[in-house]
């Protein structure tokens, strides 16, 4: 699903963006451009970093570490 319209950020980005290590709003801001434009995606955006965090801490808490796809490395 598309999260932020106006910069095309879908939430397997914001999942990816996780992943890789952004905890916070700012950071996906900074990183991705969510919610610079018409700010109407915020709150989804918010709800979405919140799910991967508490995700990513179940993981962590049962000893499972993610697999992390990294595009920029697959195709070297």
């Amino acid at each position: 699903m598309i999260v932020c319209v106006c910069n095309n950020i879908s939430e397997g980005k914001i999942h990816q963006a996780v992943d890789a290590g952004m905890t916070s709003m700012a950071e996906l801001r900074k990183q991705l451009g969510v919610g610079t434009c018409c700010g109407k995606c915020h709150s989804c955006a918010k709800n979405v970093l919140r799910e991967c965090l508490s995700s990513a801490r179940q993981t962590q808490q049962q000893g499972v570490r993610p697999v992390v796809f990294h595009p920029s490395l697959a195709a070297a």
